[in-house]
């Protein structure tokens, strides 16, 4: 084991230090995890043509359904990421793990709509609670260089597993199966996930030193030299005096509260474009004469642009920071979606539509999410993200229910006029993004911290006087 170094910032030396093996290893399994967020959200949309056809469920109780899942995930940002911020990021993933493979089971052998509804709504808890914990565990476990590409990498982690998914779904699943099947390949591939992270993902440094529980130290410590950072002597000093940081911060406190309002809104306005692809790409591709399985396949294809872009947005962000890329990001994905809806003849024409709405529309995600760690500090960085998330969950669980009463009030014939609405949202959260500061939350609270010593320091010299 490391020697003790001293009191130190352990935050910093995270932030600070080359990133070691451990680390990169809890940022793959992280992507992983994301990955199954991913697949298990649009397990419904490579389903949906299967249950329409068996059930006979028109394209309006079709998108209740589908956006069942992202109710669930509003509720469960909100009331499980907050769950990370008190009891730890590890142990919240995991109950969301249970909660996720149960849902999937359940909706397997669902017989009506209204069952698997609920099956979907209650997967979606999970889901919602692990993207606020694990969006959280990235941005504590990564140094600041590394940062901006392993968030980018953990986005497309989410389109990542809507491609394997996709080639798993329409390639074996719903050609030797049927549509129960997909749900089925998730719920076990969920619980495949547990024992990986029980094993491999330690609690973030940075969660002890903001909670610091019973045993704050020797938890801190075994955090750090499971990182492979050296153990401290004593934890960081909290100051006394002044008002103590909340998670209720992020609405209570101007700046901060200003911060999650924008965020919140500009990405629920996104997500409202971003899911109207997501869940009726199958549908409306089935409807305009493919099958199943060739329908399925322009959301893989979707998935793969959203996994190229997100990729390669790391590197812009990188380069050129998070708000002006993620603005441009926005509105190329508006071009693109109305593209979609001009309706194509050929299958890969339909393909290569879907492939670059979420090319742009997924890139723009991957700057939302670098927004959301770096505009939330580590002690409330998970509350901040499920409440950002949970609100983003209208727009996403709004999309489906929007677009599917679009359809059956307009008519099928009406694709184009139905994406230019839908394609509003994205445009709404450009403008909002557009007036997000450029704060970093973490250095702004270490800066006041580092004032308040120094005025405290120097209020108590002025008071000694002299003998």
């Amino acid at each position: 084991m490391a020697g003790a170094s001293g009191a130190g910032n352990p935050v910093a030396v995270m932030n600070d230090t080359p990133m070691g093996t451990r680390q990169v290893i809890v940022i793959i399994l992280m992507v992983l995890l994301n990955a199954l967020d991913g697949f298990d959200v649009l397990s419904s949309a490579f389903a949906a043509p299967g249950i329409a056809a068996d059930w006979g469920v028109e394209r309006d109780a079709l998108g209740i359904m589908l956006s069942a899942e992202l109710v669930g995930m509003g509720f469960g940002s909100v009331i499980l990421g907050g769950a990370a911020d008190r009891y730890g990021r590890k142990l919240s993933m995991l109950a969301c793990l249970v909660i996720m493979a149960i849902g999937m089971w359940f909706a397997h052998s669902s017989s009506t709509i209204v069952e698997i509804t609920v099956w979907r709504f209650i997967t979606g808890l999970g889901i919602g609670g692990m993207l606020a914990a694990t969006n959280a565990v990235v941005a504590e476990t990564t140094s600041k260089t590394g940062r901006s590409i392993s968030m980018a990498l953990y986005v497309i982690g989410y389109p990542l597993g809507g491609v394997i998914g996709g080639f798993a779904a329409q390639g074996w699943l719903l050609v030797e199966y049927d549509w129960r099947a997909v749900f089925l390949f998730g719920s076990v591939v969920t619980a495949a996930m547990i024992p990986l992270v029980m094993l491999l993902v330690p609690e973030t440094p940075a969660y002890y030193v903001a909670r610091r529980p019973e045993g704050a130290l020797e938890k801190l410590n075994k955090s750090l030299v499971a990182f492979g950072k050296a153990a401290v002597a004593a934890m960081p000093i909290v100051r006394d005096t002044g008002p103590k940081p909340k998670v209720t911060d992020i609405l209570s406190k101007p700046k901060l509260r200003k911060i999650t309002l924008l965020l919140a809104f500009g990405y629920m306005f996104h997500t409202l474009t971003f899911y109207y692809i997501l869940k009726f790409a199958p549908t409306i591709v089935a409807g305009a004469g493919f099958s199943q399985p060739d329908a399925a396949s322009s959301l893989t294809y979707a998935n793969i642009g959203g996994a190229l872009g997100g990729f390669l947005f790391g590197f812009v962000m990188r380069k050129f920071d998070i708000k002006g890329p993620t603005i441009s990001a926005a509105l190329l994905g508006v071009v693109a979606v109305a593209y979609f809806g001009l309706g194509h003849e050929s299958l890969w024409d339909w393909r290569v539509a879907a492939f670059f709405t979420m090319f742009f529309l997924n890139a723009a995600i991957v700057g939302y999410y670098a927004a959301f760690a770096r505009g939330f500090p580590a002690y409330a960085r998970a509350t901040g993200t499920g409440f950002v998330l949970g609100v983003g969950r209208f727009g996403a669980a709004g999309s489906p229910i929007i677009a599917g009463f679009l359809f059956t009030t307009l008519g099928d014939s009406e694709l184009l006029t139905v994406s230019l609405i839908m394609c509003s949202g994205a445009v709404l959260g450009a403008v909002l993004l557009w007036f997000l500061p450029n704060d970093d939350a973490d250095a702004d609270l270490a800066a006041a911290e580092v004032a308040a010593d120094n005025e405290a320091r120097e209020a108590e010299a002025a008071s000694v006087k002299p003998a």
